[in-house]
């Protein structure tokens, strides 16, 4: 069999010295996305992973076969109540998008459709619908699109009652928009050049973008913005922050040319989030304590000295989420890495919270839209419970089973176990992991094991149901993910201790999870695998070069891998925003502690596990670049026979394709690439 020879890249020496450090980049050529011979290298790649699975792809179609098998094509999701009309979205046999509908009044009414997706994608090869809001009359609704993958987004607002679009067109829109109660005006984001959303904008509609007024603009690199609204209506909410400071302004929502007033002014390292009831605003905010309290003041006599405190601090229990309806406040809470959910009346103060019974799973509050309802909408699901959607009486404390997802082909729950199992990492701190198997599949060390991490930025991986795993677990895998620092499963603390020089603590807990799995006898070095994206995928380089010892194989997505110089870079998406997060390389301490774990600096000349790497060339917040440079550096410095694989979306961004089937796809070929490197055959079943 003729042995495949993969590209090999230019070396072109890139030198630059920082504090009195000078590196040695023979990759650096890689940043010019206009180059011929960047999209040359870039696509041979592409060629050279697509040559090594041609054995497997017949493999990699049955995974995607049965993942597809598995799905209910013709769906729906529950309907909510907002306004007099249910909103719900669906989902159509063979087509990629969603369609956004309503009904009038009840389920038996005819269906309305506001927006079709699969309309929209038609000719284009990216489509995603960012923001979707429907004006308080419900006579009109304004959606964004993104048709690159660049997250840079395009508003138009449809007629709900003639079905045209109208005239209004507003281009270079970021996330977020919101409706002042007049159903004329509309409030929304746009970014600067380094795509940092800074500016929040009024538009009337009838009236051409470039009359379009600014309402705020944020100067401060380090902050960014969103516009929303409170529940009831009351007020426009414009949210700034950075990774570790906020503050809010609000407008009536009756006023929108009204006077921008604030609700309390930023104080570095403290963060606050806003919601309306009655005449006081309430605030979630950790000025006494990281896992945030819950105060009240009101909103015509604001300032800290006239805040009245109803939940206190507490450092075992972290409030993430606070949700006001008119007669209960609903906390969404973590506790011992669990997430909970905790309800309390107005009326006399009783307050509960509401339990689940697995070992690991995931819960949140949905939309729920009706401030005056007494019912609580919530999702709930396991790594072996599909998700399931929940109507809760707040005051009955009764919950009603609306749907759960169903899973075609046979699935049975019961014949699958989960785990919620600690690992004790170098310092002593006590790492959750969460893992799911086959009851059949033996402890004995010879399972093959993909293991999960992402341990940034402060986002917790949740222990929730996803059918594609089922297509691993049924070929005898354990699938497990590790709770690891850097994320907030544990609290506020928890994240802490997992960013700036305390980073390192990240990648320290993997191993410890990585080496109590093998150690408990759930598998072998040489049969785990691991999978970690963005910030993860960050993670997964460092595992590679810490541990290759460790490691089977990994598969990296939109890895951000070149810290150093991304964070260099001021001129760059998140760069500035982000010193926050791993510190500023222009100061001395965080360049020696980044150049120490930064995954493309420290590739050396040594044996690694099987790798898989992807990218979106037009991804904005992990620029193709980083995964490109150290896919060669790896070619260029590794001493083993190891595959080594990257794969590049030439026309998406960060989140891979954008249809539902598209990204089965991905994760069938991410799969495919994972047996092959166990040792499944390319006719395995």
């Amino acid at each position: 069999m003729k042995k495949l020879i993969p590209p090999v890249a230019p070396k072109i020496p890139h030198k630059t010295t920082v504090h009195g450090d000078t590196r040695v980049d023979p990759y650096y050529w890689m940043r010019e996305k206009t180059n011929p011979a960047v999209i040359s290298y870039l696509k041979a790649e592409n060629r050279f992973t697509e040559k090594v699975m041609k054995p497997y792809e017949a493999l990699v179609d049955r995974l995607n076969g049965e993942m597809v098998k598995r799905l209910v094509e013709d769906d729906s999701t529950v309907p909510v109540m907002r306004g007099g009309f249910l909103y719900y979205s669906r989902q159509s046999k063979g087509l990629q998008y969603p369609v956004y509908c309503r009904k009038a009044g009840t389920p038996r009414s005819r269906q309305q459709v506001i927006l079709d997706v699969n309309e929209l994608a038609r000719g284009k090869k990216y489509m995603r619908v960012g923001d979707f809001e429907v004006s308080p009359d419900s006579k009109l609704a304004a959606f964004s699109t993104d048709t690159k993958g660049d997250e840079v987004f395009t508003i138009r607002v449809k007629d709900l009652t003639t079905g045209k679009l109208l005239a209004d067109t507003i281009s270079g829109a970021y996330y977020s928009m919101a409706w002042s109660n007049d159903n004329r005006t509309l409030f929304y984001t746009t970014v600067d050049e380094a795509l940092r959303p800074y500016r929040v904008w009024r538009h009337k509609l009838g009236t051409g973008s470039k009359e379009d007024q600014i309402v705020w603009e944020e100067k401060d690199e380090r902050f960014t913005v969103m516009v929303g609204t409170t529940k009831d209506c009351s007020y426009v909410l414009i949210e700034i922050a950075s990774m570790i400071t906020s503050e809010v302004r609000f407008l009536d929502g009756g006023d929108p040319e009204g006077e921008l007033k604030l609700v309390e002014p930023r104080r570095q390292n403290v963060e606050y989030d806003v919601e309306h009831r009655e005449g006081l605003f309430y605030l979630r905010v950790n000025d006494k304590g990281r896992n945030f309290r819950v105060v009240t003041v009101p909103v015509a006599n604001r300032g800290k000295r006239n805040w009245t405190e109803i939940v206190p601090h507490n450092p075992l229990v972290s409030i993430q989420h606070l949700h006001l309806f008119r007669n209960h406040m609903v906390l969404e809470t973590r506790q011992n890495s669990l997430p909970l959910i905790r309800v309390q009346r107005f009326s006399d103060g009783a307050a509960h919270s509401v339990n689940f019974p697995e070992p690991a799973y995931n819960v949140d509050v949905e939309s729920n839209p009706n401030f005056e309802s007494e019912v609580l909408r919530f999702t709930y699901s396991s790594l072996v419970t599909p998700m399931s959607v929940f109507d809760y009486d707040m005051n009955t404390r009764r919950r009603h089973l609306l749907k759960q997802d169903k899973v075609r082909g046979g699935y049975k729950a019961e014949l699958y176990k989960t785990e919620r199992v600690w690992a004790i990492s170098h310092d002593g701190a006590k790492v959750p992991i969460s893992i799911i198997y086959r009851k059949d599949v033996p402890k004995d060390g010879n399972a093959p094991l993909l293991l999960y991490a992402y341990g940034s930025y402060g986002y917790s991986r949740e222990a929730e149901f996803n059918q594609t795993r089922l297509s691993l677990l049924n070929r005898g895998f354990v699938y497990a993910i590790a709770h690891i620092r850097g994320g907030a499963e544990m609290g506020e603390q928890w994240y802490d201790d997992g960013k700036l020089l305390h980073k390192k603590n990240t990648f320290e807990d993997m191993i410890a999870v990585a080496e109590h799995l093998v150690k408990k006898r759930y598998t072998s070095p040489k049969r785990l695998a691991i999978q970690g994206g963005s910030a993860g995928g960050m993670l997964m380089g460092a595992m590679a070069n810490m541990r290759p010892d460790l490691f089977h194989a990994v598969v990296a997505m939109v890895p951000f891998v070149d810290v150093i110089t991304t964070m260099l870079d001021a001129s760059l998406p998140l760069t500035i925003g982000e010193y926050e997060e791993w510190g500023n390389p222009q100061e001395k301490k965080y360049y020696r502690y980044m150049k120490s774990y930064s995954p493309y600096d420290n590739v050396e000349a040594k044996a690694y596990p099987h790798i898989l790497v992807t990218a979106g060339l037009n991804d904005p917040r992990v620029q193709y670049w980083e995964p490109a440079k150290w896919v060669a550096k790896l070619r260029e410095m590794k001493t083993d026979c190891n595959d080594l694989l990257f794969k590049i979306n030439m026309g998406g961004g960060h989140f891979g394709k954008s249809g539902r089937y598209e990204k089965f796809r991905e994760t069938a070929f991410e799969f495919g690439f994972v047996l092959r490197v166990m040792g499944f055959a390319p006719n395995s079943k």
